[in-house]
Order: C-alpha cells, then structure tokens, then sequence
C-alpha cells in the first residue's frame, strides 16, 4: 500500500516537473521571438557603471518627470496615456529604475539615498534642467517626497498619481519570500497562462497595439526583478525615514483612487490616509472613482486637472 502511494505521488511530482519544463522551454521560445520588440524608447544614460533608461517627450518650459510605482514592468508606456495629453505644454519625463523597463537590472541595494541619487544622476546624465514637478505613482511617492525634503530648491511641486504617503506602511506586511517564489515561477513561464500581461494601461488606456505588443514583451522579461524586490525590501524603513523629517513645503495635487487594484486598502482606509496628508501639508486632493493606476483609468482629468493646478502654482510664484 505504502508502495503505491509513493508511486502515485512520484507519478504526480513526475507530471508536475514535465509540465514546468515545458512551460520553461516554451517561455525561452516566447523571448526569442519577442526580442525584436525590445528596442529602447528613449536614452539609456549611464549611472554606477549601469545603463538607466530615461525617456522624454515636449519642450515646455516646466518639466514633469514621472516616477513609477513598484512593479510597473513598462513606466514609460504605461504613463503614455496620461503624458501624451501634457506633451504640447510641457516638458516630458519618464525615469525608468533599475530593474524596470529598458533599464539594466542589478542586485544592489534599493534604499531611499541609492535610488534618489541614481534618479538625479540620471537626470543630470540626459541633460533635464531643474527644478522639476514631480509626477509619482504609488510607492514612489516616497522617493518623490524625500527629494523634495532634502534637495527643496529641485522640486518645483509634487503632483501624486495615487501616490504612497508614509503612514501607507507603518503596519504593512510585507512578505519577501512569497516575492521569490513568485520571481521563480515568473522566471519560468508561468506569468504566460492567463492574462498576467494585460495590465491596466493595457485595457484601459490609449497605447496602439504595436505598444501594447511591447509591453507585453517588458512584462515577460521585468515581472519581480531582483531590484523590485530589494526596492519593496527597503520601503518600510525608508517611508519611516521620510515620515520622521519635515514634509517639503511646496505645492501638491494628490489624485486618490478607490484604494482597489494595488494599495493593499480598503477605499476608507486608503482615502483616509491621504486625506490626512494631505491636510497635514496643505495640499490639493481629487478623489477618483477608479482603481490604483489613475493615470490609465482618469487620463482625461488627470491631465486637466495638472494644467489648472501648475497655472495656479506658476502664478502664485509670480505674484
């Protein structure tokens, strides 16, 4: 009896490795073929011996730079939808961290001062004058704010696309193991059963379908990297850091979703928190009746709702 058991289950585990397997090899098939769809959309600059991809669009004479959340495989196209409304006005930016998009990836150390001072470089390295607005979505609100905190003369304003405040992750539970897992089975091919590629910016927002066919072909070589991960890693003590120093005392617009699709929060919990930084800093807040990437759902108000907002802070500066 014990016998059969094991030849059953070693049937089982025989069945389960044949089927990675071949997940693995059609994943290594799949790459191949999407090489050609891999080709930079904007200038790979050189920071620590790295490549970092930073692209730009519009020659206004402010600049915003767009800062992406955490896993956002393609933060160049998936801002798409919301830039190209702002490109005619505006100076456009898109950074790109390691471990995302067209960027090199390493296995360094994502701490708040690494990743604040390869953005700057890579910005000083394409040439973008300061000060910038900052454009964050979701986690990197925390890199965006401490910018602000420690270089207030680079910031102009803070605009955040749903963004992370530092009471976001006080009580956060983060699970680093479960990330690796998840890294291996992305590594392997799993991430190409189902619909894992089609992200919100895919769905919803206005890319071509060649631009979606290259996003899905980021999505397939930048789910989970090693920087993503050490990124998440590093957040609780780096929000700690920023919450625990004077807020930047410069204008901010906070777009606030429904708390779905990312945060981790229920829509109470999430609007609650960005409702009290927001009284806390005096800033502007929009509540949005959509899911955590704003910018592929609300592009339209979003994108009006910036232009009202860097009129009224660009004449306030005047008078």
């Amino acid at each position: 009896m014990i016998k059969r058991i094991f030849k059953v289950i070693g049937i089982i585990l025989g069945i389960i490795c044949l089927a990675l397997l071949a997940l693995y090899v059609n994943h290594k098939i799949q790459l191949s073929r999407e090489k050609h769809l891999l080709k930079p959309l904007g200038e790979l600059v050189e920071v620590d011996s790295r490549k970092m991809s930073i692209y730009t669009e519009g020659s206004g004479e402010q600049t915003i730079v767009f800062m992406s959340g955490s896993g956002t495989c393609s933060p160049i196209l998936d801002f798409k939808s919301l830039y190209s409304l702002l490109s005619d006005k505006y100076r456009i930016v898109v950074v790109e961290k390691f471990g995302y998009g067209f960027s090199d990836i390493t296995d360094t150390s994502r701490d708040i001062d690494t990743m604040l001072e390869n953005t700057r470089t890579a910005l000083s390295e394409a040439g973008i004058s300061r000060p910038y607005v900052l454009c964050p979505h979701s986690m990197s609100g925390i890199e965006a704010l401490y910018l602000g905190q420690k270089y207030p003369s680079e910031v102009s304003a803070i605009v955040g696309l749903d963004m992370s405040v530092p009471e976001a992750y006080e009580n956060m539970q983060i699970n680093i193991p479960l990330m690796k897992f998840l890294q291996f089975g992305a590594n392997i091919g799993i991430t190409r059963i189902g619909d894992f590629s089609e992200s919100a910016a895919i769905t919803n927002g206005t890319l071509t379908d060649e631009e979606k066919d290259i996003y899905r072909a980021i999505f397939f070589t930048r789910t989970l990297t090693n920087d993503m991960i050490n990124e998440v890693s590093s957040i609780k003590s780096s929000a700690e850091k920023v919450g625990n120093s004077e807020m930047p005392q410069i204008p901010m617009l906070l777009f606030c979703s429904d708390g779905s699709g990312g945060t981790g929060y229920t829509k109470e919990q999430w609007q609650g928190m960005q409702a009290d930084f927001a009284k806390q800093t005096n800033s502007e807040i929009i509540y949005l009746d959509c899911g955590h990437y704003v910018h592929d759902y609300e592009y339209n108000r979003i994108a009006d709702e910036i232009m009202l907002f860097l009129d009224r802070s660009e004449a306030l500066n005047e008078s």
